[in-house]
């Protein structure tokens, strides 16, 4: 897909879990950006009614740029439920996962720019459907047949990749192979390019234990599993580096010397940027065939149908979509 193509293209966004604060904060994206950048959500259109905006259904994507300035477009995906805030029922959780297969189906087709997700409650789907992955990245990445696929957490003031993503931290260590974090740095410093322009991308490699292993006092893996990954990609010609104490990582004078961090486990990566940029992060997933992003929070159920929920997290997903999707059809021609 060329520029030209993408721009004539809206955005997919998926649903999410109807209980929480998907179709509330899709409503509010809509009023926000109905001027200036389309997208059309894929649910049952049933569940955007009641925020005050006018809603129509569109039997495909491209229709949605026709509706998108007088009404918010839902690709119908009937539900068997009704969405009652606050309270996932796992009648409807096969239909919100088959919300997700066919957006990542559209833009897999090119039917639609890029994929943007609201957040899902994975224990519904595991309860109702059997769900058997740890969340979005690695559902996309079955979907597409892509063996690994990256997580960052991005925003203007850092970004930053968790090289494990959804275990239990007593089983970090034996899960961080140099495979794995070698396919991790390649995979971010390759999106980095494609998809945000950085043409030779400098990356932070956070150390595991404390003060990265001081010398090996505090732990081996920084100086057996680390180190030489991080000396045999530089060796290739990547503008890598590490690994670094993480607790000196993140300050401002540290984030001007790299554009982003790569962390070896969730709570590593997801902590420092949600303490800077918790509205305004976003979720990318990198190594996908095509452009995905999701806002950085949860289904909050507990502020489900108070009308609190505040959109800004998805409104800057959906706009990180959209710059990616142009940067990647210029990049791939």
């Amino acid at each position: 897909m060329n520029a030209a193509q993408a721009g004539r293209l809206p955005i997919a966004l998926t649903c999410g879990e109807p209980a929480g604060i998907g179709p509330e904060i899709a409503a509010k994206a809509w009023v926000a950006l109905r001027a200036d950048l389309p997208f059309a959500v894929i649910g049952d259109a049933r569940h955007f009614t009641g925020f005050g905006v006018p809603v129509a259904r569109v039997p495909a994507p491209a229709d949605a740029l026709h509706v998108f300035a007088n009404a918010l477009p839902v690709l119908d995906n009937p539900f068997p439920a009704p969405a009652t805030p606050g309270r996932p029922t796992t009648e409807n959780a096969q239909s919100v996962i088959n919300v997700i297969a066919r957006g990542a189906d559209l833009v897999s087709k090119g039917k639609a720019r890029a994929l943007t997700t609201a957040p899902i409650h994975k224990k519904a789907l595991q309860d109702g459907a059997g769900f058997r992955f740890p969340g979005h990245t690695e559902y996309l990445a079955h979907l597409t047949g892509t063996d690994r696929v990256v997580m960052m957490l991005a925003s203007d003031l850092l970004r930053v990749v968790a090289t494990t993503i959804h275990i239990p931290l007593a089983e970090v260590p034996r899960t961080l192979t140099p495979e794995l974090l070698g396919d991790t740095i390649r995979i971010t410093a390759a999106g980095l390019a494609q998809d945000l322009g950085i043409k030779r991308p400098r990356l932070a490699v956070a150390g595991l234990n404390p003060h990265a292993g001081e010398g090996g006092a505090i732990g081996r893996e920084d100086i057996e599993v680390i180190a030489p990954v991080i000396a045999a990609l530089a060796a290739e010609g990547l503008a890598v580096t590490g690994p670094h104490s993480a607790d000196t990582l993140f300050h401002a004078a540290a984030r001007r010397r790299y554009d982003a961090v790569v962390a070896m486990y969730h709570d590593q990566a997801l902590i420092p940027i949600k303490t800077l940029a918790f509205e305004t992060g976003v979720n990318v997933t990198l190594g996908l065939p095509f452009v995905r992003t999701s806002p950085d929070h949860g289904t909050a159920l507990d502020i489900a149908g108070t009308g609190q929920a505040d959109p800004q997290s998805l409104i800057e997903a959906l706009k990180r979509a959209d710059e990616m999707a142009c940067t990647r059809a210029r990049y791939t021609g």
